[in-house]
């Protein structure tokens, strides 16, 4: 094959440019414009070169024959005009891969079926034998791509994808495929006169990897041990393996004469893991370092030259997810503007909205498709300005901001505080957004306060929610007379899976507080949670006035408070089920710390829905069941997602189950858009008691909780 040849080096949309340039660059010069790829004109070293070198291809492809095809007969036939036995032996495999647009034939499975009954049938009327199917590493590769009926037939020289470079051991999920990595770097100007590149969330290490080959002049596909054409009969084995030789000799040369500074951090332990095994695999170990940081901690490393920051942050797919991420995206702006002034900074993102959060305008962006997903790569240059916050109108802003979180806070203060002694109350709440813009809750524990950010509204930037959270813990010593040391505050992050129930800190301070003459254990530190839900008061309160001489099922039970009150309302048993043992301990000190001691108190670990589903007919039965379980769940402990709005129904029947006649389910929930499925509930008694259930301190904002009586 010297006399030249026709090829397709296809390729994701949006680089096809930087693909012509690649090849160009390998000095194949015949090359033309096309549409997802780029058509090539070569001898076998050209294609063999893209094969090797190629960072942005995703297949080299060698055309056998155009034909129109309307419909599958036509497709056969035409296959059948190539003689398969200068491709493959009959003791070969192969294998099909199909891509229709808008084709009369409709179905791809069936075209690619109908090209490999074509090749095994011709194969079996000359030599009464057929070659086999082989999905993962055929002798050939056959592509047929239809076009309003135009086919084109070609043989894949690539095998598998090219993004698959050979050195991948390990990946975290949904990582970038090399490929994309590669057209991100070059976009932003990879690899720059200082060879000094930084991502911030590298994850598996992509990013990191693609960018030390090419900094080296690492041929991508020298760690690959499978093509298309090791095993087609056309191959030249001396031609592909000189090629691999001088890849291999430029490596090792570069290797010893090339300096970079490459590093990479990632607040997630196990995608560091990850990055370290990929990056040991492509050998790259003295060219890149991984660290275990989040966003904030990040800082440029001790160079006297500027860098690239270069970084692929997850684009959120539900709304509520997308509004947290805008958090992160905060933080990357700010990380910039603070550590790496100077620097050139590339944000790719499928996302626009959420690029906004950066808080910088970028100065250039590109289009580049994920898959089917259309994102952009934004660039930024990053020029410290002098800070605003000391100047006349920004102190002017600040503390007109101040006096409006100050004077909401004081009125309620006043009120809620008188109010709180007369009825000896130690814990509550003093103020819940109660303006919009200033989004948090502040609750009164004793002689702390506990301030919880609030997620803010989608109209409010992220930025000035920020400031204005500030100013909310700003005023609060003076407004509330407390010292700096007895408040506690929680900042929003995104929470992910089994996070939402771990501790989230580690300092251990605990002390007692007093509800009704009954005491609790708080710990405001180290979960999201303190160990009491202040608004569930008056419902504990209701279910210690009916509990006497009843047997108390709590489900869904946290620290136990409810079972509590119902011990001290005389229960004959009380029946705590959670799946934490963390919870269940806490609960039983709770117990231990009002005096409650009895053989008829029990404490279940399990998964409340599983165990609901084990109970039978000769199960204990109950008079009053209280059940408050979470909005959501997929916690490891559990079989399954639970999701309040969909698993509410199946959950109260079986609750009913158990209930003795003429016992009382209290069901509770704070999904502010629950909805009852009466329909599906019809068979019982529901009572709503939701605002008789609503305590003074939570008036202001009753879609803290929902509560009904079920009879």
């Amino acid at each position: 094959m010297s006399e030249p040849t026709q090829f397709f080096a296809s390729c994701p949309k949006g680089f096809e440019d930087l693909l012509r340039n690649e090849l160009k660059e390998l000095g194949i010069e015949q090359v033309k414009d096309s549409f997802s790829g780029v058509p090539f004109e070569g001898e076998l070293k050209d294609a063999y070169k893209a094969c090797l070198w190629s960072r942005l291809a995703s297949r080299i492809l060698m055309p056998l024959l155009s034909f129109e095809a309307e419909n599958e007969d036509e497709l056969y036939k035409h296959v059948q005009q190539i003689d398969w036995s200068e491709h493959l032996d009959v003791s070969g495999t192969l294998a099909v891969n199909s891509q229709l647009i808008n084709s009369t034939i409709n179905n791809s499975q069936y075209a690619a079926l109908k090209v490999k009954d074509a090749i095994v049938d011709q194969f079996m009327a000359r030599e009464n034998e057929r070659p086999s199917v082989d999905r993962d590493t055929p002798d050939i590769r056959i592509n047929l791509f239809i076009n309003k009926d135009q086919a084109i037939l070609s043989l894949d020289l690539s095998g598998d994808p090219l993004h698959k470079r050979g050195y991948r051991k390990s990946h975290v999920a949904a990582p970038m495929k090399e490929n994309l990595a590669a057209a991100v770097l070059i976009r932003a100007g990879w690899p720059n006169e200082s060879k000094v590149l930084v991502d911030p969330m590298c994850g598996s290490g992509t990013l990191l990897i693609e960018a030390a080959f090419m900094a080296l002049d690492i041929a991508p596909g020298l760690r690959r041990k499978y093509f298309g054409f090791i095993n087609w009969k056309g191959h030249d084995g001396s031609l592909w393996n000189e090629l691999k030789r001088e890849a291999q000799q430029a490596r090792d040369l570069n290797l010893n004469k090339i300096s970079l500074d490459i590093k990479g951090y990632d607040e997630s332990l196990d995608s560091i893991r990850a990055a370290n095994f990929n990056i040991e695999a492509a050998g790259l170990e003295d060219f890149i370092t991984v660290d275990q940081r989040n966003i904030a901690s990040c800082q440029a490393p001790d160079s006297e030259e500027a860098g690239l920051v270069v970084v692929n942050p997850p684009y959120g797919e539900r709304l509520g997810e997308v509004r947290e991420l805008g958090y992160l995206y905060a933080d990357l702006g700010d990380c910039w503007k603070q550590h790496f002034n100077g620097w050139a900074c590339s944000l790719f993102t499928g996302n626009m909205e959420l690029a906004k959060q950066v808080g910088l305008r970028s100065h250039k962006d590109n289009t580049l498709y994920n898959g089917p997903i259309k994102c952009k790569l934004f660039h930024y240059k990053i020029n410290k300005k002098k800070p605003e916050s000391g100047s006349p109108k920004a102190i002017e802003k600040d503390n007109e901001s101040k006096a409006m979180i100050a004077n909401r806070l004081k009125k309620n203060f006043k009120h809620l505080s008188k109010w709180a002694r007369r009825n000896k109350i130690e814990c509550y709440r003093v103020y819940d957004a109660d303006l919009p813009e200033f989004s948090a809750a502040i609750d009164i524990y004793k002689d702390w306060i506990h301030v919880q950010e609030y997620q803010a509204p989608a109209s409010i930037d992220i930025r000035k929610a920020r400031q204005r959270f500030k100013h909310i813990v700003d005023v609060i010593p003076e407004v509330l007379s407390v010292d700096k040391s007895h408040m506690v505050i929680k900042q929003r992050q995104q929470q992910k899976g089994q996070n939402q129930y771990e501790r989230q800190a580690n300092k251990g301070y605990e002390f007692t507080v007093e509800e009704n003459n009954l005491k609790f254990i708080i710990n405001l530190d180290d979960y999201l949670d303190t160990g009491l839900f202040l608004d569930h008061r008056d419902i504990r309160a209701r279910i210690r006035d009916m509990s006497d001489g009843m047997d108390v099922l709590n489900l869904f039970a946290y620290t136990g408070s409810v079972s509590v009150y119902a011990a001290a309302g005389g229960a004959k048993s009380v029946t705590t089920i959670d799946m934490s043992n963390t919870y269940l301990e806490w609960a039983k000190q709770n117990f231990k710390l009002n005096g409650l001691n009895s053989d008829s108190y029990y404490f279940i670990k399990s998964d409340c829905m599983k165990w609901l589903k084990a109970q039978n007919s000769q199960t204990k039965t109950y008079d009053l069941i209280f059940v408050d379980p979470p909005t959501f769940s997929n916690s490891k402990s559990m079989e399954d997602v639970f999701d309040i709005q969909k698993d509410h129904a199946y959950l109260i029947k079986q609750c009913m189950k158990l209930l003795n006649p003429g016992g009382v389910l209290i069901f509770s929930n704070n999904f502010r858009k629950f909805r009852l499925d009466t329909k599906a509930l019809q068979d019982y008694h529901i009572e709503n008691i939701t605002r008789q259930t609503m305590p003074e301190d939570f008036k202001r904002n009753q879609k803290i909780h929902n509560c009904w009586f079920i009879q």
